[in-house]
């Protein structure tokens, strides 16, 4: 990998700190379903807590404004539907 990148004087390549979970927009969504949709729950097989997440990721569609503040973080921005 490093000599592909040396070899291309117009590639920049940044290396990410191991732990960059607010570079990641979806550690923003994995933590609104932790604390909101799967919180103080247990599951009685895979197929409950598959639900559950799904219940969570429709609700966060139809009311995107939750997900505001988790795309701030990482300088991205929801688009216009």
């Amino acid at each position: 990998m490093l000599r592909y990148i040396t070899d291309r004087d117009w590639l920049t390549v940044f290396q990410p700190p191991s732990d960059a979970s607010d570079l990641n927009s979806v550690e923003g969504i994995w933590s609104i379903l932790r604390h909101a949709t799967t919180a103080n729950r247990s599951f009685g097989n895979p197929g409950d807590l598959n639900t559950a997440v799904r219940r969570g990721l429709r609700q966060l569609q139809y009311r995107p404004d939750g997900l505001e503040g988790r795309l701030t973080g990482t300088g991205l921005r929801r688009q216009s539907a």
